[in-house]
């Protein structure tokens, strides 16, 4: 029998290790912020193929930390899924601007998991710069009209960033 991951009901698998993108106002919450807490939730996604990425990621999952609605927007550093995707509470709370009255605890809607921090950039890798990079040229992050705040990363494209940002063992 597989070993079942702290904090969870599911065996830990022996597939290969994903990558992914999840995108964050600055503003709102921020890789100093994910520093300082050490981990957080991942609440209020509203969009059902984002949802469905978080439902498919396991612990132990590398996430690049995006900042959105930045000047230049871009990465900023590493995390790590730390919890699998569990209801995420913001959508029963009438008081919260995630809430969804459709949404019951017997029947959520919507998920979160949990991430920690695992390294920052000496510097935030800005889109402008992404774009420039050949190896990135088929990222999905780089897609004309890819909006999506939960994003898959290609093995590729992941030790290429972690290279590039200059913290290439950050997840070894």
């Amino acid at each position: 029998m597989p070993a079942v991951a702290a904090g969870t009901l599911r065996p830990v698998t022996d597939r290969p290790r994903r990558y992914w993108l999840m995108k964050s106002e600055p503003y709102a919450y921020s890789l100093d912020d994910l520093e300082r807490d050490g981990w957080t939730h991942w609440d209020g996604v509203r969009n059902f193929k984002a949802r469905n990425y978080m439902k498919e990621m396991e612990i132990g999952d590398g996430v690049l930390f995006y900042h959105s609605n930045a000047k230049p927007p871009g990465i900023a550093g590493v995390a790590r899924v730390c919890r699998l995707a569990y209801p995420d509470f913001t959508q029963f709370d009438p008081k919260s601007k995630y809430h969804d009255p459709r949404a019951t605890e017997e029947k959520p809607w919507w998920y979160m998991v949990d991430i920690e921090f695992v390294a920052r950039f000496p510097e935030e890798i800005g889109l402008p710069v992404l774009r420039t990079l050949p190896e990135l040229a088929g990222m999905s992050l780089l897609k004309r009209g890819q909006r999506l705040s939960v994003q898959r990363v290609t093995p590729e494209e992941w030790a290429f960033i972690l290279e590039f940002g200059g913290v290439p063992d950050a997840f070894a």
